[in-house]
C-alpha cells in the first residue's frame, strides 16, 4: 500500500494516529495530507462538542434516555443515557432498548404506547418495591436522512412541585416584607417622635397638633396593615365549598345585574352567550370569581374607544367552561407569570388578591382558571369538571 492509500484508509477508518508531513507540492499526496489534517481537526471538534454535551446532560437532575435506529434497523438501540436516568429507575445502562422491558416494564410499556412520537405522559412507578413515585415523561422524535432518534426525559413531579412551591413562597415573602416595611417604617419613626414630644415638660399648641397628626397617620397605617392581613386571611383560610346543584346561567345573570348600570354609564358593550349548564358548586364562591373577572374586564377596557366584553358558557372536552373576554390593552408579557401571585397588582388601589382568590376557589372545585392573551385584549377561562 503506497503512502497516499494509507492516508486515505486512515481517514475512512477515523484513525488519526498518523503524522504525515505536509509538502509544498500540489500533487495527490499533498492533497491527501491536507484532507487528513482537515478531517482530523473536524473529528477533534466533534469529539469536544460531544464531551461538552455529555458533561451537561450528565449533571442534570432530569433523567435522559436517547434511543436511535438507522433506516436499515427495526429495533431501537440506546444512543445515550445519563446517570440521573439510571438512578431514577434503578437500572443499568443497556445498549438495547428491549432489555428495559424486564427491568422497568411500566416505563417500557408507556414509551412503546407513544410509538416513540412527541408526547407528554404522567406515570406512577414503584421502584424496587418502594412506594410509588409520580413522574412526568416527555418523548420527542427527531429524524434525519439516516437515523431516527427518540429523546426521552423523565422528571419527578414532586421535585417540580417543590420548585414551584419554593418560588411561590419566596415571591409571597417578598410581597409581605415589602408591605410590612412600607407600613411599619413610618409608624416606627412617628412613635419615636411622639416619645420625644411627650418627654417635654411643657407642650406647645404646635406640639399638640403634631401629636394629633401623628396619631392619625399611625391609625391610618394600622388600618392598612389590618386590611392587608385580612386579605391574606381570605386566601389562607378559604372555607370548604358548600356545593349544591346550580344552573350557571342563573348565577351569571345575577352577577350581570350588578354590573348592568355601570356598564351603561361607561358605554361598555356586553355580548352574552349562555346555556343551561348544571354543576356541583358553591354558588356564592363562583359568583365571587365572576365578579372579580368582570371587574378586571371593566377596568381593562376603560380607556378604549369601543369598549367590549364578551361572556359565554360552553362545553369543551366534556368540561363546562365560562369565558370572560375583553378588548382592553391586555397584560404585559413580562408580568403574565405573576398575575395569580398573592398581592401582585398593577393598579394603585388594587388589593392584588382577586385573581389569587379566584384561582384558589376554582382549585377548591377541582377546576382551574387560565389566562390567554388575544391579539386585542385578554380572555380568562374557568374550567369545571
Amino acid at each position: 500500500m503506497n503512502e497516499v492509500e494509507k492516508i486515505i484508509s486512515s481517514i475512512r477508518q477515523k484513525d488519526f494516529s498518523l503524522f504525515p508531513k505536509i509538502s509544498k507540492s500540489n500533487d495527490l499526496k499533498s492533497s491527501a495530507v491536507k484532507l487528513y489534517y482537515q478531517t482530523k481537526d473536524e473529528h477533534k471538534n466533534l469529539y469536544s462538542y460531544k464531551n461538552l454535551y455529555d458533561s451537561i446532560l450528565d449533571k442534570m437532575e432530569i433523567g435522559f434516555l436517547i434511543l436511535n435506529k438507522s433506516s436499515s434497523e427495526k429495533d431501537w438501540q440506546v444512543f445515550y443515557c445519563n446517570p440521573s436516568f439510571t438512578r431514577i429507575l434503578k437500572v443499568p445502562k443497556y445498549n438495547s432498548w428491549a432489555f428495559y422491558q424486564e427491568k422497568s416494564p411500566e416505563f417500557f410499556k408507556l414509551i412503546e404506547a407513544t410509538d416513540f412520537l412527541d408526547s407528554q405522559e404522567f406515570i406512577d412507578i414503584s421502584i424496587q418495591e418502594s412506594s410509588a413515585q409520580s413522574f412526568s415523561i416527555r418523548t420527542s422524535r427527531i429524524s434525519n436522512f439516516q437515523n431516527d432518534f427518540c429523546v426521552i426525559s423523565m422528571e419527578s413531579i414532586q421535585k417540580i412541585i417543590d420548585k414551584k412551591e419554593k418560588l411561590a413562597w419566596n415571591n409571597l415573602m417578598k410581597v409581605i416584607s415589602h408591605e410590612l416595611l412600607n407600613t411599619l417604617t413610618p409608624v416606627n419613626s412617628l412613635i419615636h417622635n411622639l416619645e420625644y414630644l411627650t418627654e417635654q415638660e411643657n407642650l406647645t399648641d404646635e406640639d399638640q397638633e403634631e401629636i394629633k397628626d401623628s396619631l392619625k397617620i399611625i391609625n391610618s397605617k394600622s388600618q392598612q396593615l389590618l386590611h392587608f392581613i385580612d386579605s391574606y386571611r381570605q386566601i389562607a383560610e378559604l372555607p370548604k365549598p358548600k356545593k349544591s346543584r346550580i344552573n350557571l346561567r342563573n348565577s351569571i345573570e345575577k352577577v350581570l345585574k350588578i354590573f348592568e348600570p355601570e356598564f351603561k354609564i361607561q358605554n361598555i358593550k356586553l355580548d352574552v352567550d349562555l346555556q343551561d349548564f348544571f354543576i356541583q358548586a358553591d354558588e356564592s364562591m363562583i359568583e365571587r370569581v365572576l365578579v372579580n373577572l368582570l371587574t378586571n374586564a371593566q377596568l381593562a377596557v376603560q380607556h378604549q374607544e369601543n369598549k367590549h366584553i364578551r361572556l359565554q358558557v360552553f362545553e369543551s372536552n366534556n368540561r363546562v367552561v365560562i369565558s370572560v373576554e375583553d378588548n382592553g390593552q391586555g397584560i404585559d408579557s413580562q408580568i403574565e407569570s405573576k398575575i395569580f401571585l398573592p398581592f401582585f397588582t398593577t393598579r394603585p388601589n388594587g388589593s392584588g388578591i382577586g385573581l389569587t382568590l379566584s384561582k384558589s376557589i376554582m382549585e377548591a372545585h377541582n377546576g382551574y382558571i387560565v389566562y390567554r392573551r388575544l391579539e386585542k385584549g385578554s380572555v380568562f377561562e374557568l374550567w369545571f369538571l
